[in-house]
């Protein structure tokens, strides 16, 4: 079977090529009824329109980039599923870029990127989204781009960006872990160059203030975004001197970590020792006992971005709702088994 062209498209909906190519892209002068139409064709047709063709075309691009650098296969994918599940939506191809900030001339590489492959604009995810020397760099340069970061407080700067509040909900962790008689509590940090780790643990010490709870330092390791970190650091903890009633992971990596060193060391969880973490990912919900954690929708989040982005390139092709330049996501507290007994 052959596959479908914009010409069956507009032969089975009955119009001009010209209005198929409008409801492609979006555009708001076509009537709700002959939108209907067109969009019927097309998913009867299973049309898929040649994103390399249409770039080649003109000088308005259809492609998007999506650039990260986080060795954390589990949000890569949501990200990426996210970013996809927008671009399909809105007509665009994706471009994943996986790169390393640290090495090379960062900048240098993501102008080539968006001139070579003639990108639209591209949506950067931490930890170089909250480099401003890169995206100050890449704004000068006229690229246009949306950030995803780890903020409290709507971000300055002149691009889009989506923001996630882990402030506020590692407060509420820290919060229900001394609502369940814990004060002395470790923290377990992840990189420094992310900004997600400082700004969990500022919710983290926010919230032990609020309470009345004097912060260890001692109970504050630095570390990585990883299970590995999060065993060492966990076996350090609970084999010391000082064992904290409770330990809350950055992410739930650290976190897994830490409740295989508490297993390895015969100790019950949470009876001995509670353990929450943080983004709700697999480690979290197939932990033995599941992990608490805060649940974050990377997915949405990252869809967001990209129509923030596209709101900023051609703001006729989103609705009003996903046009507002800097949206705020509070991930959300679930309480599980590793820190109270009695949660399902």
């Amino acid at each position: 079977m052959s596959k479908a062209t914009i010409k069956d498209v507009a032969r089975v909906a009955e119009v001009s090529l010209k209005t198929v190519s409008r409801v492609i892209n979006n555009e708001p002068t076509v009537k709700n009824a002959t939108r209907t139409k067109v969009l019927k064709a097309i998913e009867e047709l299973r049309y898929q329109p040649d994103m390399s063709a249409r770039n080649l075309r003109g000088t308005k691009s259809y492609a998007i980039g999506l650039v990260y650098d986080n060795p954390n296969p589990y949000y890569v994918v949501d990200v990426q599923e996210g970013v996809l599940r927008a671009c399909r939506e809105l007509g665009y191809s994706l471009q994943i870029h996986p790169c390393d900030a640290k090495t090379g001339d960062i900048v240098e590489e993501l102008s080539d990127l968006v001139r070579n492959s003639r990108l639209a604009g591209l949506v950067i995810a931490p930890p170089i989204s909250e480099d401003d020397r890169i995206t100050d760099a890449l704004y000068d340069r006229g690229i246009h781009f949306v950030r995803i970061i780890s903020a409290s407080r709507i971000p300055t700067g002149a691009s889009p960006c989506v923001y996630v509040n882990d402030r506020a909900a590692a407060f509420a962790v820290a919060d229900h872990l001394i609502k369940k008689g814990h004060s002395n509590i470790a923290f377990l940090l992840g990189e420094e160059e992310h900004h997600s780790s400082g700004e969990r643990f500022e919710g983290f010490r926010m919230a032990l203030e609020q309470n009345g709870i004097k912060l260890h330092t001692d109970l504050v390791l630095k570390g990585s975004y990883s299970f590995d970190s999060g065993f060492r650091r966990a076996t350090s903890l609970l084999t010391g001197s000082k064992k904290p009633s409770a330990i809350f992971g950055c992410n739930d990596e650290i976190a897994a970590g830490a409740l295989a060193a508490a297993k390895s060391l015969g100790l019950n969880v949470p009876g001995d020792v509670a353990i929450a973490g943080f983004e709700n990912s697999p480690f979290s919900q197939h932990a033995q006992p599941p992990l608490t954690t805060a649940a974050q929708s990377i997915a949405d989040i990252a869809r967001q971005a990209m129509m923030l982005l596209i709101a900023d390139l051609r703001p006729q092709a989103v609705s009003e709702n996903n046009r507002e330049r800097k949206n705020e996501f509070i991930p959300e507290l679930i309480v599980r088994t590793s820190t109270d007994a009695e949660a399902r």
